[in-house]
Formats: structure tokens, C-alpha cells, sequence
């Protein structure tokens, strides 16, 4: 058991890592080539802002912008891989994909990038499914996530100067889609385990017969000596002796 639970673990682990090492591939390009490739981000409703909805959250501004979404990505695309790993890949890329065209179809008309639109996106999920599942799990996973992402909840604030509070907004609303579309694909571990005593063996576990109090000791002694034919109802019997 602790072997599998590491290797899940570690497996858990292994999309985060390759998504910040592209993450911070990219930026190293970006700083050390001087390169500007904020032209590759979203710039909504335009032919060439589409290929920001793939591009936009690979890139970022600077290295502060790159850190502020690389330790958020890895510890919610971490719970979620670990967590939901039914839904895990497809939640993410919903998340990823249909935040873009949001941002592409209704936001301001600059070129959005970053990774923060996805980020909200995951922290929505993983809050939301602690009201769509209602099980125990979720319920404290997402408690946990709103204890330490809470602050992030100003970042979807209009007219904040140099952020894309667009991506935030619409990666948190995607978010909660994302868990609603997916509420009813449990994992093993949320499944109510099911009841290893059937109705016939419970039957059979009562200390007293199930019509103790139903019937008097009269009766129970009359259908014992003349047992029902089959398919058949017992005849009426002499039920009014007082024999106790």
C-alpha cells in the first residue's frame, strides 16, 4: 500500500513538473535572446489573438509574474492530478482551452498572457467541487484551497492597471463549469462503499423474529404446526386465545 500510494504520488507530480519546465524554458528564451513574445498572447477578437488561446498562458512579463504562477499551477494541478484522477487531464485542459476563449470573445482589446487565468480556473475547481460532490474529501480540499488562495478572490476586480483581471474572472467562472460538468464522475474513493450485508443475511441477524410484537404466542404456534401450502396465505386461524 505505501508503494502505490507513492507512485500515485509521484505520478500525480510528473504533469505539473513538465508544464512549469516549459514554463520556464520558454521565459529563460524570452530573457536571455531578448525576445518579446507578448505578441503571441491573446488579443480578443481578432484571426491572429487565436493562437494566444494555446500560446498566452506559456508566456509571461518577467520573472516575479512567472513565480507568482508557477507555485499556485504546481500545488492545484498537483491536488487535482492526485485527487480527480478520472477527470484530471480532461478538467484541465477545459480549463485551459475555454478560459482563452473567453478572454479571446470578451476582454479587453490588448494582449492578454499568462498563466493566472488557468491558475484561477484550477482554484475554482477543486472550491466548487466541495458543493458539487459533497463528500467528505472534496469538502476539505476545497476548504483548504479557500484558506490559502483566498486573496486571489481581488484579482477578479475590474480596471486593475496592467492585469488581466479578465483571465481571472473567466478562469474562475470556467472553473466552476469545469466542476459542475464533471460533478458526477466520482473517483473510487468518493463512492459510497456498498453494504456487505445483504437483506437476506439481515435478515437472519435480529435477535428476535422480525414479528415479535405482531403476532401472539398463540399464533406462531398455529403456523408452526400447520406450515402454509406454497403461493398460498395461511387460513384464518383461532386468533383470539388469550394464552400469553
Amino acid at each position: 500500500m505505501p508503494d502505490s500510494t507513492s507512485k500515485r504520488f509521484y505520478q500525480s507530480l510528473r504533469f505539473p513538473l513538465i508544464f512549469i519546465l516549459i514554463l520556464w524554458l520558454i521565459h529563460l528564451v524570452k530573457f536571455f535572446g531578448g525576445f518579446q513574445f507578448s505578441e503571441f498572447g491573446i488579443l480578443p477578437r481578432t484571426t491572429l489573438g487565436l493562437r494566444g488561446v494555446l500560446l498566452a498562458p506559456l508566456i509571461h512579463d518577467d520573472f516575479g509574474h512567472l513565480i507568482s504562477n508557477t507555485i499556485p499551477f504546481f500545488a492545484l494541478s498537483g491536488i487535482i492530478f492526485y485527487f480527480y484522477r478520472r477527470v484530471a487531464l480532461r478538467s484541465f485542459l477545459m480549463i485551459y482551452l475555454l478560459t482563452g476563449f473567453a478572454v479571446w470573445g470578451f476582454a479587453r482589446s490588448v494582449f492578454h498572457i499568462g498563466a493566472s487565468g488557468v491558475v484561477y480556473g484550477l482554484v475554482a475547481f477543486v472550491a466548487w467541487n466541495g458543493i458539487f460532490r459533497r463528500n467528505i474529501k472534496s469538502i476539505v480540499l476545497a476548504l483548504i484551497v479557500v484558506f490559502f488562495y483566498q486573496g486571489m478572490f481581488a484579482g477578479i476586480l475590474p480596471n486593475q492597471e496592467g492585469i488581466s483581471w479578465e483571465s481571472h474572472l473567466y478562469g474562475a467562472l470556467v472553473g466552476i463549469f469545469t466542476s459542475f460538468f464533471y460533478k458526477e464522475e466520482l473517483e473510487e474513493d468518493e463512492l459510497e462503499p456498498a453494504d456487505p450485508y445483504g437483506e437476506e443475511t439481515e435478515a437472519t441477524h435480529y435477535f428476535l423474529p422480525r414479528d415479535t410484537f405482531e403476532k401472539t404466542r398463540a399464533q406462531r404456534e398455529w403456523e408452526r404446526r400447520n406450515p402454509p401450502p406454497p403461493d398460498e396465505l395461511p387460513p384464518s386461524g383461532p386468533w383470539n386465545s388469550t394464552i400469553s
